[in-house]
């Protein structure tokens, strides 16, 4: 088990609310709304999962070796082994080899820049090896070009050469170093990130790799017959692979994957390239990936695809936290600027695009940022979680932090982060984290807990419906009562008949209580209307009708719930309960009964009525609306005593905000009446 106790101190998030009166509590309509706009885009849902979840990326562990992510040796002969193979790989299509042969041939020198993980040090070592400078030797990256002594006839390669504020490159260190090589007939090459640091006379040659599909379409076709080549480019899996925009150093072994032809093999190679990568990123020295570059990263695994300033601000949040640990005070001061942004999110294999966010003030547009791999997330995540237990006291505090931001966007995101370590590691998740937020007093707190329940159940985290039953069933704490009673409407249309029989269990479970928990008994009926408009809605009709008598507080809350569904407009022209009573022949009778009732009922005839009021002034507006509501009414007047309340009720309703009555209340009081005439008093009677 590696569920640990919760920490003893205190949470930001929960001081802050003891200092601050509890604001009210976020509707369910807005959770469920918050949910789908904000969730990454391995966890949207319209009641089945489409394509990637996190479920499917996180699984076993893999051990998969590449090559190219091992160091190569600091120093020394590069054995003619290496060269050979290296050479039985090497693409050229597309690129300035040649050239840049050529330029070598004639200055001895070269200082060859490029992104990382381009090939550039392949690159190197085979202009040395075409131009027949062998054997080659590697040179400690801490030499100073000046200061080699070259050997007779041979080739020296200089990779990724020390370049800083107090070591720049010169053109002077290039010319002493070009009169010896030329006397030795020898050759150097030496490569460079690219960097503010080399002086603007120093002639460098830029690396620009091939396309990785025409180094695999090359390798393929050196190693077996054309036929047998293009059927395996043309394979699904390998298509789906070039499309990442993969590097160098996994496209050459996956030539060797398809060539082996085991299906299970081709299909993990990619993933197990990622887990590969997010391994690579946080073993890392602080020399090679300054640990505010890994603070980033994280931050990105959470706010993916979401707005890059937002997600560098919070990433400087985790880094305070991460480079405290361990320590008792950690007075050093953040920098104010850092790493370029297109270094940043080059390291990071992600891009940035403009999109046009709906916020509560209208659409703006606003640049975010996301991994070109939307698998590199979840990944990410479990790799932080699992393998860098250190990092988890910050990581915590950081989504403490985040739990309880004034923004919808970062809560939901502190809850999907939460929901993908649930995958991972459950009971921890839930010791840690899930069960104090459940039962903390910011309801902020609370909220990003129902979230992280329900974005858990979405990528099939294990027992996530059991927690919410047994907390919404038992006598626990109201804090956890409320959080699993807002679930359970989240979730509950996956499971309509399990959720409604929660709910009717914790209705008669507070009916009982001499002091009910308030805040409870309110929310029942809220996820009951979350249920009935939802994709079960047929099925919770069928099972509310069928449960309607069974207990005073059962009726109670279906009559509530049945009201809230009522009340909801969903900024559409006709109320969506409305609508859905003229769609579905099976459910308008059922619809009809609920209505009757609560018109009849003394505790919710006034709500009742004032839900057809704004039915009526919502026909006003809209057409459709007020055919549904046309062919609704009839069904509402079983008797004289009803159809005289409908009567009085058309007659005397009044427009909003002193407007004059809807004109479509007197047309909808005029087919009342014409219905009714032609309807026998015994077919009424037993409606």
């Amino acid at each position: 088990m590696s569920g640990e106790n919760a920490p003893a101190e205190p949470n930001e998030g929960e001081e802050a609310a003891e200092q601050q009166p509890q604001e009210q509590t976020q509707q369910a309509w807005a959770a469920r709304r918050d949910l789908d706009a904000h969730a990454p885009r391995s966890m949207t849902f319209d009641g089945t999962n489409h394509g990637v979840t996190a479920q499917q990326v996180i699984g076993d562990i893999h051990h998969y070796n590449f090559g190219g992510y091992a160091a190569a040796a600091t120093s020394g002969e590069i054995p003619r082994e290496t060269l050979d193979r290296l050479a039985d790989a090497f693409v050229d299509e597309g690129t300035d080899f040649d050239s840049l042969l050529a330029r070598l041939r004639h200055e001895h020198v070269l200082v060859l820049t490029g992104d990382p993980h381009t090939g550039r040090r392949t690159a190197a070592l085979m202009l040395l090896h075409t131009l027949g400078a062998t054997p080659v030797h590697s040179v400690d990256r801490d030499t100073k070009p000046e200061s080699l002594t070259p050997g007779e006839g041979c080739g020296h390669v200089l990779f990724d050469l020390a370049v800083s504020r107090t070591q720049p490159l010169r053109e002077a260190q290039l010319f002493a170093v070009r009169d010896r090589l030329r006397e030795k007939g020898s050759y150097l090459v030496i490569t460079t990130a690219h960097s503010p640091y080399v002086e603007d006379t120093v002639p460098l040659a830029t690396w620009r790799p091939p396309a990785p599909r025409a180094v695999l379409s090359a390798l393929l076709h050196r190693q077996t017959d054309a036929a047998t080549a293009d059927r395996l480019l043309a394979l699904p899996a390998t298509t789906g692979f070039l499309a990442r925009e993969q590097q160098l150093r996994e496209v050459v072994p996956f030539a060797a994957v398809l060539l082996r032809a085991d299906e299970t093999e081709i299909l993990q190679y990619s993933r197990r390239a990622l887990e590969l990568q997010v391994q690579e990123w946080f073993e890392e020295g602080e020399d090679t990936q300054h640990l505010r570059e890994k603070a980033f990263l994280i931050a990105l695994a959470a706010f993916d695809n979401g707005p890059y300033a937002l997600t560098a601000e919070l990433s400087d949040k985790l880094y305070e936290r991460l480079r405290s640990t361990g320590a008792g005070t950690f007075n050093e001061p953040i920098p104010v600027f850092g790493t370029h942004i297109g270094k940043r999110l080059q390291t990071a294999r992600a891009q940035l695009s403009t999109t046009v966010e709906e916020t509560e003030w209208g659409q703006v547009s606003q640049p975010t940022a996301a991994f070109k791999d939307e698998r590199v997330a979840p990944i990410l995540l479990r790799e932080v979680w699992t393998g860098h237990p250190a990092a988890r006291p910050a990581l915590i505090k950081w989504l403490d932090q985040l739990s309880t931001d004034g923004r919808p966007f970062v809560r939901t995101r502190a809850a999907a982060t939460v929901a993908v370590l649930a995958l991972t590691d459950l009971p921890s998740a839930m010791a840690l984290i899930i069960e104090r937020w459940a039962g903390a007093k910011d309801s902020r707190q609370q909220l990003t807990a129902v979230s992280a329940l329900t974005l858990a159940h979405r990528i099939h985290a294990p027992n996530i419906p059991r927690i919410i039953d047994g907390w919404s069933t038992g006598d626990t704490s109201a804090q956890r009562c409320w959080v699993a009673v807002r679930a359970q409407g989240l979730i509950g249309p996956e499971r309509p008949v399990e959720a409604l029989a929660a709910l009717r269990a914790q209705a008669r479970l507070q009916d009982a209580k001499e002091h009910p928990d308030q805040h409870v008994v309110d929310e029942l009926p809220e996820s009951v209307a979350l249920l009935l408009l939802s994709p079960a809605a047929d099925t919770a009709l069928a099972e509310l009708l069928r449960t309607l008598d069974d207990h005073p507080a059962v009726r109670t809350l279906t009559l509530k719930g049945f009201l809230a569904a009522c009340s909801r407009t969903d900024d559409t022209p006709c109320p969506p309960l409305l609508s859905w009573a003229t769609r579905s022949g099976s459910a308008a009778p059922g619809i009809a009964r609920l209505l009757r009732i609560t018109l009849g009922d003394r505790e919710h005839n006034e709500r009742a009525e004032g839900v057809l009021r704004d039915w009526v002034r919502a026909a006003d507006r809209a057409p459709d609306t007020e055919r549904a509501l046309a062919a609704l009414l009839p069904a509402l007047a079983t008797g004289p005593r009803e159809a005289a309340r409908l009567d009085h009720l058309l007659d005397t309703v009044q427009g909003l905000d002193g407007r004059p009555q809807p004109a479509a209340a007197a047309r909808l009081r005029a087919g009342l009446v014409l219905a009714l005439s032609d309807t026998p008093a015994d077919a009424l009677s037993r409606v």
